[in-house]
């Protein structure tokens, strides 16, 4: 049986930046104009006005301070209020398997591997362009790898599930190299006129090679354990898809875009992921103080100070603990994958780490690694 490992990953960011400045500029004027054409239920009490946003609120709510997007002219214009995208036809390769395949070629090279080498192609992300054929066949195809390919999404831990199906296609046999691209459009689902969730979401694409530690390079990572845990919540949710599929326009874009209680949220899966942790530390017969970094998903500053203090018993270090939420904000299956991509080259061989997702489901995803000597 092979062992698998992590022998590179890739990152691909969006040229466009949004400050939250720029974001609560955008969303005042449009909070402004909005509680204008409604004077009149308001004044009459039928309606509540729009609030505005600061950039106070959005830092101390969630610990980001700017997003990059894959189109910003939409994002920050008070009569659009969601990115421009427009759509290609079937003979243009699609914007989301675009960006994977770029990231993608950036993994590819750190391993010195070319597509030919690759067996398998999973496409592991949240918010998928279309049902089908799969986002996974498309990079394939434009990669030029033979095998197979097949999305999945697990919502904001599908790059941990992602790595956990490719490690066991490894173990088994089922393949010797296999490419995980983590595409993410999140500003296509995000509702820009919504005061308590308009700031969270970016764009990004991250992509992952897993391979049989007897092909890999020798700067790879050992996966030393995965685990995997899942837990229903409407809590965060996102209701459109092609049962569903009437577009929201404009204000009231309701449960077509993402919703969610983001305290819920808070109160239960920050518990939940940190006893998860400590259970697959046991597991593994390792301690916390064994772990020399965390790479947690990027989704709130304060719940990866809560999940990581839970484990060590203290609050982490900027080291310990690294943060991209800051200038990324949360793009999804990516945020993990981004921080573990920008925060390992000082690890010394030996030393060992943690890549972790949680998010909408609930799911959560562990992936404990050790930089081979």
């Amino acid at each position: 049986m092979s062992t698998p490992v992590i022998s590179a990953t890739g990152l691909w960011t969006p040229p466009h930046s949004v400050s939250n400045e720029e974001l609560v500029e955008s969303f005042n004027a449009w909070s402004d104009k909005w509680n204008a054409e409604h004077a009149a239920e308001i004044e009459a009490r039928s309606v509540e006005p729009k609030p505005q946003s600061s950039v106070e609120f959005i830092e101390k709510a969630s610990g980001i301070k700017s997003r990059y997007v894959i189109d910003k002219s939409g994002v920050v214009d008070p009569d659009i209020m969601r990115p421009s995208i427009p759509e290609r036809p079937n003979e243009e390769i699609s914007v989301l398997a675009e960006i994977a395949v770029k990231a993608a070629r950036q993994a590819l090279e750190a391993a010195g591997r070319d597509p030919k080498d690759v067996d398998a192609v999973l496409c592991a992300a949240s918010n998928m362009q279309r049902a089908y054929p799969a986002m996974a066949v498309e990079v394939q195809d434009a990669l030029g790898i033979e095998g197979f390919a097949f999305d999945m999404n697990v919502a904001c831990s599908s790059a941990t599930f992602g790595i956990q199906t490719a490690a066991d296609f490894v173990r088994s046999g089922s393949a010797k190299s296999v490419l995980m691209v983590n595409p993410e459009i999140c500003s296509g689902h995000l509702n820009f006129t919504d005061r308590d969730s308009h700031f969270i979401f970016g764009d990004v694409a991250t992509a992952v090679l897993i391979e049989a530690e007897e092909i890999a390079p020798a700067n790879h990572w050992k996966i030393l354990g995965t685990n995997l845990k899942t837990q229903f919540s409407n809590n965060i949710r996102n209701n459109f898809g092609f049962l569903n599929r009437a577009a929201p326009e404009g204000v009231g874009a309701s449960d077509k875009l993402f919703v969610q209680e983001g305290r819920k949220v808070f109160k239960e899966v920050v518990p939940m992921v940190a006893r998860m942790i400590q259970a697959e530390l046991d597991r593994l017969g390792l301690q916390a103080p064994d772990l020399r970094r965390m790479w947690l998903h990027q989704a709130n500053a304060n719940m990866n100070r809560l999940i990581a203090a839970k484990v060590l018993g203290r609050d982490a270090t900027p080291e310990e603990s690294p943060t991209v939420l800051d200038t990324y904000a949360n793009t999804s299956s990516a945020g993990s994958i981004i921080a573990f991509h920008k925060h390992q080259s000082d690890i010394a061989p030996g030393e060992k780490g943690l890549i972790c997702s949680f998010g909408a489901g609930y799911s959560a995803g562990t992936v404990f690694v050790e930089k081979a000597a």
